[in-house]
């Protein structure tokens, strides 16, 4: 087996556990990672901005079910069978200029 092999082939996570911080706090949690898919993932966040209640309930395109609910600051997100969130693409967008700023 070659190295590209061995790099394109992905482990299973059993529980994975993180916290990210975009326009308040963010911890999650992913349980079962195969590839792309997560059997449970849970979401809990507080904001810095206020919001009206909501409860939405989705399944299908990418989720098996999708269960939000937010009130005030808080808010919560369960997804059963559904695609495993990741914001790795955010790192590496972190550090363009995309409103070029630096040519002002």
């Amino acid at each position: 087996m070659t190295s590209s092999n061995s790099q394109k082939k992905s482990k299973m996570n059993l529980i994975q556990f993180n916290h990210r911080k975009d326009f308040g706090d963010d911890w999650y949690v992913q349980i079962i990672n195969i590839k792309r898919i997560s059997l449970l993932q849970i979401s809990i966040s507080w904001n810095d901005f206020k919001s009206w209640p909501y409860f939405q309930l989705k399944s299908g395109t990418g989720d098996a079910l999708d269960i939000i609910f937010w009130i005030y600051k808080f808010g919560i997100d369960v997804t059963i069978l559904g695609r495993t969130w990741t914001w790795d693409y955010l790192k590496d967008d972190e550090e363009s200029d995309h409103l070029r700023m630096e040519e002002c």
